[in-house]
């Protein structure tokens, strides 16, 4: 199917049925989500205009609602997928090329036979193409060259993970046009995964991935990270009560990269002090016997972010079974508890040192005075910038909205539903 006949078959209504599934607002503005399609199809043509057929794919972003930094310590987390997505249309180009072009951030060109890391590519999207691609490659895979062209409205550095819907996108953009979709959304989320740690230079955890690429809301245990275990939970009774607000503190994850990763490193040290690569592995009594030469050998930071892991993870299962009792009071209560305890064990709501500019912080006390103690909010995601989440009565959503956007700025509220399904390929 050519770029007009694609064109044709979306204003048509023929993929209705399944943009439905990908975005739970469509039936009431269907006309923006099908100008986007039209928008990154014109895109696609504008900068590859050789005549090719024509695949679409999409892979949401996620919100964290429960076990904030525990995934890479093998935790517990509770996360679902979101209505923001980034989506690519994809054809082949008869090279050994592989042509990226993101709409507002421009191209990149990825050679099939030089698929090793580059260093001076760590942090880059050129680094997640190469080891996406490279992976794929090493399952036994014929990838050959091709184009394709990417729009988002997953806003970047915002904590709901434009990296990871950006390696599962990738990843399902390869599984749909060389792997006749054989690779499963866990097995795309443990690659994307490889390609962040290992090509992009970040100890990434595996919740962001999994979370675009199973969809839904999911109760995910990552103790055995090569099965983790995800479980669908209902949040019926909680969507008739409450909404969900992603707010925009102001600040942006960009150049974090180091503080992100002094909380798995710091971790891990607590860890290693028992024998073990990580705390899931530590038993929680004999941490609580041995606290004291702990602080000793790992620094009380590291022991606080400790304390943090074992609580956080219980509070994590706590929170899915709170749901699936529809114990939504018991539920907020947790959220809650999680938010200070991301405050105050495990740190990442201040970057250390940092005085006059505190947006997270700040963010949150707001929210806490829009909420009147109702609801529930925390900060949201890996921390330190980007965003915080508010869990809002439907009878306060516009109230709350004013409120917040009067003390930080217009738009800052976004208003979330969750997805049902993962990453995907339209067509």
């Amino acid at each position: 199917m050519n770029i007009t006949q694609a064109v044709e078959a979306v204003r048509q209504g023929t993929y209705d049925e399944t943009l439905k599934k990908l975005y739970p607002r469509y039936d009431s503005d269907r006309e923006k989500y099908q100008n986007r399609i039209f928008t990154l199809l014109s895109a696609y043509k504008e900068h590859f205009p050789e005549p090719q057929d024509i695949h679409l794919f999409s892979a949401p972003g996620r919100i964290e609602v429960g076990g904030n930094h525990t995934d890479h310590q093998h935790g517990c987390v509770l996360a679902a997928a979101i209505d923001r997505d980034m989506i690519a249309a994809a054809g082949l180009n008869g090279t050994d090329k592989i042509n990226v072009f993101s709409v507002g951030y421009g191209g990149l060109e990825i050679d099939l036979n030089d698929l090793e890391p580059h260093a001076d590519e760590h942090e880059t999207t050129a680094s997640l193409v190469r080891g996406v691609t490279a992976e794929i490659k090493k399952a036994g895979f014929d990838v050959q060259g091709f184009n394709v062209c990417i729009t988002s409205d997953v806003p970047g550095g915002s904590g709901i993970s434009s990296s990871a819907a950006f390696e599962v996108l990738y990843g399902e953009v390869l599984n749909g046009l060389f792997c006749g979709g054989q690779h499963s959304p866990v097995t795309l989320a443990k690659i994307g995964q490889y390609a962040e740690q290992h090509y992009f230079g970040k100890p990434s955890g595996l919740m962001d991935q999994t979370a675009s690429a199973v969809g839904g809301f999911v109760a995910i245990d990552f103790k055995d990270t090569s099965a983790p275990v995800i479980r669908p939970i209902s949040t019926e009774v909680l969507g008739k009560q409450y909404s969900i607000f992603v707010i925009d503190t102001g600040s942006a994850h960009a150049d974090l990269s180091n503080v992100y990763a002094g909380i798995p490193i710091e971790m891990r040290k607590v860890a290693a002090a028992f024998g073990k690569e990580v705390l899931r592995e530590v038993d929680e009594n004999e941490f609580w016997a041995e606290i004291g030469k702990v602080r000793k050998q790992t620094g009380d930071r590291a022991v606080l972010r400790a304390i943090h892991f074992f609580e956080e993870n219980k509070r994590a299962v706590d929170e899915a079974e709170a749901l699936e009792k529809n114990d939504i009071d018991g539920f907020l209560r947790i959220v809650k508890e999680s938010g200070i305890s991301s405050y105050i064990h495990l740190q990442n709501v201040i970057i250390s040192g940092q005085t006059e500019h505190q947006d997270v912080a700040y963010a949150l006390a707001v929210a806490e005075r829009a909420l009147k103690g109702k609801g529930a909010f925390r900060v949201h995601g890996g921390g330190f910038a980007g965003t915080i989440l508010a869990i809002v009565p439907v009878d306060m959503v516009e109230s709350f909205k004013q409120d917040v956007e009067a003390q930080l700025f217009p738009g800052a509220c976004t208003l979330m539903s969750i997805r049902p399904i993962g990453c995907a390929q339209v067509f």
